[in-house]
């Protein structure tokens, strides 16, 4: 990351723009600003392809996640729900398995505004919706959503399981994918929850870091 914060801003800018495959000049054109001003993820996006660099991975296959509160926009168990599919999202295609606990856990996730307690506020309403921390010790995993957003568990606003889902991609070690379509795709688009799958780019990448969930069917 020390490297990225070096760089000047025609730089990061020309780098962006590669990453989004935009025409490379330097320069804040119609084409960049428009990507600039999507609704994102606050994760750089100047990253390694699929993983997040020095490969930072949980070391065993059991996680716990905890809700440390709860965002007015949705009701408490609808909150429950879009957390808990998020996460399935992922145990459905590795060994992974996530546990919902009450007291401490890998995976803390919170909603707060501003400035919520480790030193990368948020920037209020739209532009960056969340942000999460790579697998580690300490804030390591844990996922933060901005409550200056208006969270919905439908195709209104923002919705929290696409979101969430993602940001634990994060959680678990991928960074961004510059697939469009991909869930670890950096800007947000709306895709129907209960038809969602996850896409093949988001499922290699994973399963690149975890290996494939074990079958044990018998015939």
């Amino acid at each position: 990351m020390d490297n990225v914060t070096k760089l000047t801003l025609e730089e990061r800018i020309k780098l962006m723009q590669r990453f989004f495959r935009l025409t490379v000049n330097g320069k804040v054109d119609t084409e960049t600003m428009k990507v600039m001003q999507q609704p994102r993820c606050g994760v750089p996006d100047v990253l390694e392809y699929r993983r997040i660099p020095g490969g930072p991975k949980w070391n065993k296959n059991i996680l716990t996640y905890r809700i440390n509160n709860y965002t007015p926009d949705m009701p408490r168990d609808k909150v429950e729900r879009a957390i808990a599919n998020a996460v399935k999202v992922w145990s459905d295609v590795t060994p992974l398995q996530f546990r919902k606990t009450t007291g401490p856990a890998d995976i803390e996730i919170l909603f707060g505004s501003r400035e919520h307690g480790d030193r990368i506020p948020f920037d209020g309403r739209g532009g960056v919706l969340a942000h999460a921390f790579p697998p580690g010790t300490g804030r390591g995993g844990d996922a933060h959503f901005d409550e200056d957003e208006t969270w919905s568990e439908i195709n209104r606003e923002i919705n929290l399981f696409l979101v969430a889902a993602h940001e634990l991609g994060h959680s678990l070690g991928l960074a961004h994918s510059n697939v469009p379509g991909a869930l670890m795709y950096p800007t947000y688009s709306y895709m129907n929850p209960n038809t969602f799958r996850l896409p093949a780019d988001d499922r290699r990448g994973i399963q690149s870091i975890y290996g494939r969930k074990r079958s044990f069917w018998k015939k």
